[in-house]
């Protein structure tokens, strides 16, 4: 597949890490992607996609048209069609908030179709970005239908989850929140709740998923791992709760995941593959 992303203009870049286009025919259909410090809008322009949640009482989805999907907690699985087309963002994961009028936290470990969050707006967004062939001026237009929907006035308390959110990104999670918030000069519970409603979840969880992002995403398959050493880099300082975690987010223990990534190596260049893992 190919993947051509860029970074959109300010003031969006403060909320957006990338847009990009997907097309092509998939290395690996299925994919297990475990927590990751982003939010996502999904535009599908091709054959419908599939997932499904790693609590097994969600029902699975097919996905045919556009959706969001929000602060994700746990790993799920995604099914690529045969052949792929799709045009997506990735936000930063506060992103979401200034441009859905929603709370974060209704789309916690959700997929939601965009037509449940932007009214009627997937057939005329599809019909716009279908009408282009280039990557380039698909991304021009949804950069376009982004900047329309952005509410200029940011809701209240987004700039102090923004300003501490890029804190906890900075150091990859390794800041306490207690000194966060003194930092901000606000409580605690202030800052877990402005977080619960803009993020979706509390920042000691941002926390927790930056830092096994920055575990996950320096691991090298193709040298020895010292596992040890990468954990307590990263922030884990209690060896069972390293690996207790890392079965939680990915569904394999650290030797399970170190074989299936020499089997089935990640490509560096290849943005979808860092991260997420071959499920198939």
């Amino acid at each position: 597949m190919e993947y051509v992303g860029r970074v959109p203009a300010p003031p969006l870049d403060r909320f957006i890490d990338d847009l990009y286009c997907l097309t092509g025919v998939p290395r690996h259909r299925r994919m297990n992607v475990p927590p990751m410090p982003s939010a996502h809008l999904f535009l599908n322009l091709g054959a419908p996609a599939r997932l499904w949640d790693s609590d097994p009482s969600v029902p699975p989805e097919t996905l045919a048209d556009g959706w969001f999907m929000g602060v994700w907690t746990r790993r799920f699985l995604f099914e690529y069609p045969a052949r792929v087309r799709l045009v997506g963002v990735h936000f930063k994961p506060w992103g979401l908030s200034p441009f859905i009028g929603v709370p974060a936290s209704e789309l916690r470990n959700r997929w939601v179709p965009v037509d449940a969050v932007w009214r009627r707006s997937v057939d005329r967004i599809r019909n716009q970005v279908g009408e282009f062939t280039t990557a380039d001026e698909t991304l021009r237009v949804l950069e376009d239908e982004l900047r329309s929907r952005f509410a200029e006035a940011p809701p209240r308390g987004l700039d102090l989850v923004r300003h501490t959110g890029g804190r906890l990104a900075t150091a990859y999670g390794a800041v306490p929140v207690g000194a966060l918030a003194d930092a901000a000069g606000v409580s605690g519970n202030h800052l877990a709740a402005q977080f619960k409603s803009h993020v979706g979840v509390t920042p000691k969880r941002v926390a927790r998923i930056y830092r096994f992002a920055r575990l996950i995403l320096s691991v090298d398959a193709l040298r020895p791992v010292d596992w040890s050493d990468l954990a307590h880099t990263a922030g884990y300082f209690d060896h069972a709760h390293f690996s207790r975690e890392f079965k939680d987010f990915t569904g394999c223990t650290p030797t399970e995941y170190l074989a299936l990534r020499r089997r089935l190596p990640a490509d560096r260049e290849f943005p979808p593959d860092n991260g997420p893992m071959p499920a198939d």
